[in-house]
Parts: C-alpha cells; structure tokens; sequence
C-alpha cells in the first residue's frame, strides 16, 4: 500500500502541513519536530510522488556522494574527482550538470541512512557511498534495504573503497584491497628484520579496519612471527599520538610500528619525536593511503597508495552511466607499496 503524508503525519503526531513544511524546508520547523518528522519518513519509507511535487522535478539531477568526513583528505580526494568526474558531460533534465551533492555523515550510522532517505525521497539520479562501512547487521541490513528500494526506483548506487552491501545484488562496487596492502607493508617490514611490531588501528567496529588488521596479523602468521600489541582509536593524527604511550608500555622492546593511516601515522611520528627517539633509528613507523602529505614529511612516510583519485573518477562515471559497471557488480582495487625513508631495518 502507498504511503501517503497523512499517513507520515499520523506517525510523527504532527500536522499533514507540518511534514510538508520539513520535506520543503521552506518554512522554520523545531529541531525536535524535524526528528520526529524524519524519523517516520524513514520508518514508512515514504518517497514524495514526482508527479505531484515540484521539489522531485526539481531535484531529479541530484547526485549524492556520502562520506565520513569530508576534511579528511581521504575522502575529500575521492569526492573532489567524482564530483568532476559527474560533470564530463552529463547533462541534467535542462541540458545542464548534474548537481553533485556531498553529505558529510561523521561516521555515523543514523546520518548515513537519512541522508539516503532524504535523496530517495528527492529521487536521486545516483548516489555514490565512500569508505568503509560500519560492521553492525542491523545498520548493515536497512542500508541493504534502502538502496535496493532506490536502485528499483531507477537510481544508479556505486560503492567506492566500501564492500559490497550483504544481499544488495543492485550495486556496482570498487573495493579496496586492504588485507593485501597490510600484509605487503608487515611482509616489508619483517623482510627488513622486525619481529617485534605494534599497531595502531581505526576504529574496531569498520571494514578497513578489520581489513588492514587481518592482512597484518595474516603476514606474522605465515613468517612464524608472533603479534604485537595493537591500540585502536580514531583516524586522526590524536589517535596515533596517544597509541605510542600504551604501545611502548605494553612492550618497551618494540622497533617498528604500523598506523592505520597516514594522519595517524604522523601523530605516532611526533609523540616518538617528544620522547627522543628517532625514525627509523630507533622505530620504523609505516602508514597507510599515500596521502600527498606523506611524501614531504620528515622522513617521509613509507606507505600502501591507493588510487583515490581514480578510484573516484571511476565511481563518478560509474554513477553516470559512462563508463560499464564491472563483471559481477564488484571491482577490486589494489594498493600499492611505498617504500621511503620512515622504515628501515632495525639497529643491533
């Protein structure tokens, strides 16, 4: 049965006039209410009828690309070349671009599912999600849910350095390779004579994460090497300047020290630098992405690189149709190793 906005209304326990005013945003509306509002937008999944709305004819040349956080050169890279990629060409309902909008989520599931809703609701020509996912069934199986819904509907859904969604056969998915590229960097520092290692990850509950961890864990096992202690934390430079403490506490032994990125990365560079010790003299540090930062920092940073900029592009073409979605829906993507001066084999 079509849900239709008394229906919304009545679930929110608000006025059919008042859920107009937030689906337009045309008229200011209390925060609380809005909640409320979209909350049952998204329980009912309602989607405004295009025929009788003037913002869905409005908006049918909307894009959408979802990222953690934009000021994150990660993602910011990938968006930047998607959102160019979206405008080669591809012209809206007026012969103009398409409009590519990019929807900040901060990590968080619930940002992430109502920024869906809300391009479902406008009819979303695509949408483009980036980075990897929260590892919660529940989150899992209602993004599942909403991008199959928008997929039927007609809008194109890419996947970019995210796994494909569990029962989600609609998409079209470039994944990163992360378990290859952390175990060639724990292979390159074992081939460099470390046998006691320590770890910084991202946070415990994502996809790259468990990803980069398990290539590492995978390396030590097959070379008979036993883990060190691993710290989890954000994917800021912070986390990576806090690890360094506990790290050493748990083993003082330690010559070489892997983030999970190369924001972390520079933080485990400082908070070794404020304690005397050198790199690599004393402890390697490797990161992760090759962000463009990485190749000037003192010593520059041995990392995995990925394509983020093509990977983007890609992602971006893929979302307008110009470029053939890969065979079977899922296209893997691989890191590459960079070796430079912040790695080296250990002293004595």
């Amino acid at each position: 049965m079509t849900v239709t906005l008394s229906d919304v209304a009545a679930r929110a326990r608000v006025s059919p006039a008042t859920v107009s005013r937030v689906l337009n945003g045309n008229y200011p509306v209390a925060a609380s209410t809005r909640e409320r509002v979209l909350k049952a937008v998204e329980e009912l999944d309602y989607v405004l009828n295009g025929p009788a709305s003037s913002l869905a004819a409005a908006t049918s040349d909307l894009v959408g690309v979802l990222v953690n956080d934009i000021a994150d050169p990660f993602f910011g890279i990938m968006a930047s070349a998607a959102q160019s990629a979206i405008g080669e060409g591809a012209s809206g309902r007026a012969g103009g671009e398409k409009l590519a909008v990019v929807c900040n989520t901060g990590g968080s599931p619930e940002r992430e599912l109502t920024y869906l809703t809300l391009l479902q609701r406008q009819r979303a020509a695509a949408v483009i999600l980036m980075g990897g996912s929260l590892e919660d069934p529940a989150h899992l199986a209602a993004t599942a849910a909403k991008l199959s819904r928008m997929a039927e509907a007609g809008t194109r859904v890419v996947l970019c350095g995210r796994p494909p969604v569990p029962g989600d056969a609609h998409t079209a998915a470039l994944v990163f390779d992360n378990r290859a590229g952390g175990r060639r960097l724990t292979r390159h520092l074992l081939g460099l004579g470390h046998t006691r290692i320590g770890y910084v990850a991202g946070p415990a509950d994502r996809t790259t994460t468990r990803h980069r961890l398990e290539g590492h864990r995978e390396a030590l096992a097959a070379a008979g090497v036993a883990e060190g202690p691993t710290v989890h934390g954000l994917y800021d430079r912070a986390s990576g300047h806090a690890a360094v403490a506990e790290l050493l506490a748990r083993d003082p032994g330690l010559t070489a020290i892997v983030a999970a990125n190369d924001t972390v990365a520079l933080g485990v560079c400082a908070a070794l630098r404020e304690r005397g010790l050198s790199i690599p003299g004393d402890l390697s540090v490797a990161g992760f992405d090759d962000l463009p930062f990485s190749v000037d920092a003192v010593p520059a940073l041995t990392t995995v690189r990925l394509p983020l900029h093509d990977s983007g592009v890609r992602a971006g073409r893929l979302a307008m149709g110009t470029e053939e979605a890969p065979a079977g829906g899922t296209e893997p993507v691989p890191g590459e190793l960079v070796v430079r001066d912040s790695t080296a084999a250990p002293r004595g």
